[in-house]
């Protein structure tokens, strides 16, 4: 096939893949389903991403056209450390306790269902809990907004997976076609897996909103009892329901593509799973996190603006708010969850491929690295039960409870018990592996980021915990100094825990290294502090459903409170009557309200402290995966090693232009948030009503959620084009400057993400100080909590939690870009220059549109 029909073909799937965009462009789920009130928030959001959506297709197909030189002028090649050479070894040849290593995995399959079966039954369990009608309709209505906002962000998806479809196909189908395979076969097959990359994150953050609207509106029901135990217990069953599942998913594709699809070309179906998985959960967290915080930001400061009470039924932004809580709170970060999971093993396997030559050893380390990823599973699930027991006992009768506690708890006998089966499980796999010293040395590493797993949300509640002394701070700063202190003292409590909680990384790794050091691995691989720094990254995901539950925690108890009051519950007739008889509960309204304030607060915390893990895991894993892109350039580290230096110009550039990119986009996504947010407070300041009316109606509700979600798709469109063209600028300008760009947006946007996530994070607990400890609400200085709380919001949860999918993303799609720039340079190297600046042009473009095109415009005509 010429160059020129190659063309053709590409552009030819961009355009079917643009079709199937806009075939599920007009299938969207729950618009014509559910209650009236279902029906037409549904259409809604339909509304307003129908016509943005039609724009971006034509948008879409004209950048396309920017790749076509590349397809004419690339010329197909072979070089070692490419990701069409990454072979697996035959598992079979080695043997474990008895039996071979494919056999052996073949049992982990086993485990997998095991783990959906856990996550099932409690989903089940879930689902069965007692609830009165009016909480459950609310939920129902927060679920079924949830699900056509997560059908339309699918529709949305699928055009940008247009975009990487295209490189993944120049690369595997034409640049560095699998040797010795037909490409009619391989290619679609790694295309596939790409899809079912994007499929596993959307999918279980599918999962992930459906369990956590059964679960808030039981809580809010349970909380009449006027126990807090069952306010704990129902969101973290909630929390373990999605981890084990997400986990397990995660662990049965990736034993699929270990175990089913031929060695030679597995390697690269993990490449285009990771790459794929990286794109769903960049979209979902970025355009997530903007929903979110449009719609809680415009609720919020109505409390100041009309002094009514928090989750008012009258206020139209609290619909979008409780939808927001789940698409960015529980949709982002199952999808994150499942894709750091993910990417970090692909990391580790592709390090294991090019860096380790031996094929028994290769052998041994994937079979104990997917070994003790069943592990994980049995960990965790082992300390839950363990943890709730212990719960119980202390907890089921109380009557006052700290519910940060059992948290804590639980975090850290499921590190003890990770850590123990660590050393067990290495000690019976790899006895004898090296000089029969690694086991120890390898299960250490491990460990080390296991404790990170740990210790880290320790450290994070110094910051941001209610009971922390720079929380206390910043409420003690608001009461004479107002707003203005509040935030300096917020500002200064995110900066102090950048400088903790990255010595503690720095600590933990360096730890890592101290024991991948001396003759004993450096004769098995290449480069074995890599490594290290991979299975530390690994370790931090050693308690991955506990790190998912107590982070899936918060938004359950936040839509919890939101539930009761939406459901009015205290206002139907009989009502006392009503649950005296079918539930047996003499009904506690005052109690329960402060308890469901209460447990929220633990719910804020907790979703502070994974923030910093699943972000610490994705710089230590990009590193790792970086890797894979200094093998390709110095040819297995023989040549031009030395251009891996602050005396190669380039690669400094490379480390300022990562900085650029990083603080850009924090501003891009605030900016979205900002405008969107300025509309959403316009519409409901001029439509809210509050005499005569007990709640808001349909109408005025579903334009909140049409606005929310005009901006977060649009936001997210200028993000994703100017990170995937500025990824193909760098790439193209110098292989070593995109390697020093991608060693700076990790350690830039590790230190922006820690602290604008604490910094948010310890805004937001002021606020709940104010309003269970000191019980002021309506107060001066409550309004003045509350607007340190609506800045923080895009802090925590839109601009830090989507550094990680977009370090992760930017690293995996880096593995391609960069080997088509240096094939194109190799044959046409004005034409890479020229490309470079065409890219780098189109992604200034999406830049400045990233703030020009989303400014508040007084006509209202953006």
């Amino acid at each position: 096939m010429t160059a020129q029909e190659w063309v053709y073909y590409f552009l030819g799937g961009s355009v079917f893949s643009l079709i199937v965009a806009a075939f599920f462009a007009r299938q969207v789920m729950g618009s014509n389903t559910g209650m009236p009130d279902m029906q037409r928030i549904a259409a809604a959001i339909k509304d307003g991403a129908v016509v943005l959506l039609k724009r971006q297709y034509k948008t879409a197909t004209a950048l396309l056209g920017l790749l076509i030189p590349a397809f004419a002028y690339a010329q197909p090649e072979h070089a070692g450390g490419g990701e069409a050479n990454l072979v697996l070894p035959d598992l079979s040849s080695v043997n474990f306790l008895g039996m071979n290593g494919h056999a052996l995995l073949m049992i982990g399959l086993l485990f997998c269902v095991g783990g959906l079966l856990f996550g099932l039954a409690i989903y089940v369990q879930l689902k069965n809990l007692p609830v009165h009608r009016s909480m459950r309709d609310i939920s129902e209505l927060i679920y079924e907004t949830c699900k056509t906002y997560l059908v339309t962000q699918g529709k949305f998806i699928l055009l940008l997976w247009a975009f990487i479809a295209v490189i993944i196909a120049l690369y595997f189908g034409w640049l560095a076609p699998v040797p010795g395979k037909s490409v009619a076969v391989t290619l679609p097959i790694i295309l596939l897996f790409s899809l079912v990359g994007i499929a596993g994150s959307y999918g279980v953050a599918w999962f992930g909103i459906r369990v956590n609207t059964f679960a808030n509106s039981r809580t809010a029901f349970a909380g009449l009892r006027g126990k807090p135990y069952p306010l704990f217990a129902i969101p973290l069953k909630a929390g373990m329901s999605i981890g084990m599942l997400l986990i397990s998913v995660e662990l049965l594709i990736m034993l699929f593509i270990l175990l089913f699809i031929p060695a030679d070309y597995a390697g690269p179906c993990f490449i285009g799973f990771a790459i794929g998985e990286s794109l769903g959960a960049a979209a979902l967290r970025i355009a997530g996190g903007i929903f979110t915080k449009i719609a809680d930001i415009g609720s919020d400061l109505m409390k100041i603006v009309f002094k009514i009470k928090e989750d008012d039924a009258r206020n139209p932004g609290v619909i979008a708010d409780c939808t927001g809580d789940n698409a960015g709170d529980s949709v982002g970060p199952s999808a994150d969850g499942f894709e750091t999971y993910g990417v970090t093993g692909v990391a580790l396997i592709t390090f294991i491929l090019l860096a380790v030559k031996d094929p028994t050893t290769q052998v041994q380390l994937l079979v104990w690295i997917f070994v003790m990823r069943v592990a994980m599973l049995i960990s965790s699930s082992l300390a839950y039960f363990v943890n709730g027991a212990i719960a119980k006992a202390r907890y089921a009768n109380s009557d006052e409870m700290d519910f940060e506690a059992p948290l804590t708890s639980l975090v850290w006998i499921t590190s003890i018990v990770s850590i123990v089966l660590t050393y067990f499980v290495s000690f019976y796999m790899i006895p004898t592996l090296g000089d029969g010293s690694l086991w120890w040395k390898l299960a250490s590493i491990i460990s080390c980021g296991t404790l990170a797993g740990a210790l880290i949300p320790e450290l994070v509640k110094v910051f941001t915990s209610t009971k922390s002394g720079h929380v206390q701070e910043i409420v003690t700063s608001a009461k004479e100094g107002g707003a203005s202190l509040g935030i300096l003292s917020g500002i200064v409590a995110g900066n102090m825990s950048a400088y903790w909680l990255g010595l503690s990384m720095v600590a933990l790794m360096g730890l890592g290294y101290y024991f991948s050091t001396g003759p004993s691995m450096a004769v098995l691989m290449l480069a074995p502090a890599v490594f290290a720094f991979g299975l530390v990254a690994f370790g931090f995901l050693g308690m991955g459903p506990v790190t998912i539950a107590v982070d899936s925690y918060g938004p359950v108890t936040d839509n919890a409170q939101s539930v009761y009051e939406l459901s009015l519950i205290e206002e139907v007739p009989n009502i006392e009557a009503e649950l005296k008889k079918d539930f047996g509960i003499d009904a506690k309204f005052e109690r329960a309200k402060h308890l469901l304030e209460a447990n929220d607060g633990a719910g804020n915390t907790f979703k502070a402290t994974a923030k910093p893990v699943l972000i610490g895991t994705a710089v230590v894993g990009a590193t790792t995966m970086t890797f894979s892109i200094i093998m390709a350039l110095t040819h297995g580290l023989t040549t031009n090693v030395e251009s891996l230096s602050l005396l190669h110009a380039p690669f400094m550039l490379g480390l300022i232009c990562g900085g650029a990119v990083i603080f850009w986009f924090a501003g891009a996504s605030m900016q979205a948030v900002t405008t969107g947010a300025y509309r959403a407070v316009e519409f409901i300041k001029a439509n809210i009503h509050l005499e005569g009316a007990e709640k808001a109606s349909v109408t005025d509700s579903k334009k909140v959620v049409e606005i929310c979600t005009k901006y977060a798709q649009k936001g997210m469109f200028n993000i994703f084009l100017a990170v995937f063209f500025s990824t193909l600028a760098f790439a193209f300008m110098e292989p070593f400057l995109f390697v020093g760009y991608l060693f700076s947006i990790a350690i830039f946007g590790l230190y922006q993400a820690i602290f604008m996530a604490n910094a948010g994070g310890a805004w937001d607990n002021a606020k709940k100080v104010v309003e269970v400890d000191l019980k002021q609400k309506g107060t001066p200085l409550h309004d003045a909590t509350v607007i340190g709380d609506t800045v923080g919001d895009p802090f925590k949860d839109t601009s830090s939690v989507a550094m990680n999918p977009i370090i992760k993303f930017t690293t995996l799609f880096g593995l391609l870009a960069v080997e088509l720039a240096v094939t194109l340079s190799s044959n046409n190297p004005m034409l890479t220059h020229i490309l470079a600046v065409g890219f780098f042009l189109v992604s200034v473009f999406f830049v400045r549109k990233s703030f020009y095109g989303m400014r508040i415009d007084s006509k209202g005509s953006n």
